[in-house]
């Protein structure tokens, strides 16, 4: 008995360390020099969208009298853009061991982002996210937008109105740039990125599940409110076609609200891209390489399905000549070489 508890003992020793190990250190973000393409892009700025939470299927699922609760982002396809239908997300975790020395609000791990690489990026959202990117760039080009923490409110009736903020603040905030021509000047430089962070749709989905009402009015609320932010953006920029816009989400959820597993639930999430550089959508008659009855479910099997996973260059996506997809690819190829030299 003693030797088994001496041996179960170390064993939870080992396990309880090794958490320090692997979520304190890596050896991919320190001393890397960056690598760009060296051809001119498609597009001089970055949307990017993240509905926090949300579910590929929850998007994508048509009600049962055949319409959709996301009208604007499910017919990109049938305007400019590419229905990647899904990305394929890793765990992701609310875990307090995490960062056992700063709490899960700070990074336990540096690293850089696309925000980073960036003249300059807005950021609207969470007061929990947004700082972790705004701490780890190099510079003073990164700018945060939050709302108040005490507004994070998991008991709350409808989290919704987080997202609404956010909306309305990237609303004033073009509104602004109209009359201050320094900000505008600003804005009209290339490599900017504005990011929006939304929250509500997780909020709902951990306090009332993702198949409650309020979780899927969010669905609706976003998709109406993404609309409206296009038409801002392209109205402040004279529809100039050099805007990309990127939505998504960075986990989905179990039907019990949780996510932390590798269930389809959780590690399945949206992907809509249109706007400068991307491929249209492509209507395909022939049986796709897929059998998860996915596209089937949402009626979406007409088109071509494009997957995303980490890592991986996305080339069915881009808009460009072979040259540009080439460079791309030798770009991103030397870039893991950095990594795996350091």
């Amino acid at each position: 008995m003693i030797t088994f508890f001496l041996v179960g003992l170390t064993v939870h020793v080992v396990f309880f360390l090794s958490i320090f190990d692997i979520y304190f250190t890596s050896p991919l973000v320190h001393g890397m020099p960056p690598h760009a393409t060296p051809l001119a892009p498609p597009a001089s700025r970055l949307v990017l969208v993240v509905a926090d939470g949300l579910r590929a299927d929850s998007l994508f699922t048509l009600l049962p009298n055949g319409s959709s609760r996301a009208p604007y982002l499910r017919l990109c396809d049938r305007r400019e853009g590419l229905l990647g239908c899904v990305s394929h997300t890793r765990l992701h975790l609310h875990w307090p061991f995490v960062c056992v020395y700063s709490g899960w609000k700070e990074n336990p791990v540096e690293f850089d982002s696309v925000f980073n690489e960036s003249r300059h990026t807005w950021c609207w959202g969470s007061p929990d996210i947004l700082p972790m990117f705004s701490k780890g760039a190099s510079g003073d080009h990164v700018y945060t937008h939050t709302y108040p923490a005490e507004e994070e409110d998991f008991a709350s009736t409808d989290a919704s109105r987080l997202d609404s903020w956010v909306f309305t603040q990237v609303k004033s905030f073009f509104e602004s740039a109209k009359i201050n021509h320094s900000l505008r000047e600003t804005l009209l430089e290339d490599q900017n990125i504005f990011f929006l962070h939304l929250l509500g749709i997780d909020t709902n989905g951990h306090a009332h599940r993702p198949m409650s009402q309020q979780y899927l009015d969010n669905i609706g609320l976003v998709d109406s409110s993404v609309a409206g932010l296009v038409s801002i953006i392209e109205d402040f920029f004279g529809y100039d076609g050099r805007t990309a816009y990127v939505f998504t989400s960075d986990h989905g959820m179990t039907n019990w609200g949780s996510h932390g597993a590798g269930h389809p639930s959780e590690t399945l999430t949206p992907l809509v891209v249109w706007g400068a550089g991307v491929q249209n959508a492509h209507r395909v008659t022939e049986p796709q390489p897929y059998d998860d009855g996915y596209l089937q479910d949402w009626k979406l099997e007409q088109l071509r399905r494009v997957d995303v996973n980490q890592g991986v260059l996305p080339l069915l996506y881009l808009n460009n000549s072979n040259q540009f997809k080439a460079e791309s690819m030798y770009t991103n190829a030397i870039q893991i070489l950095e990594q795996f030299k350091v």
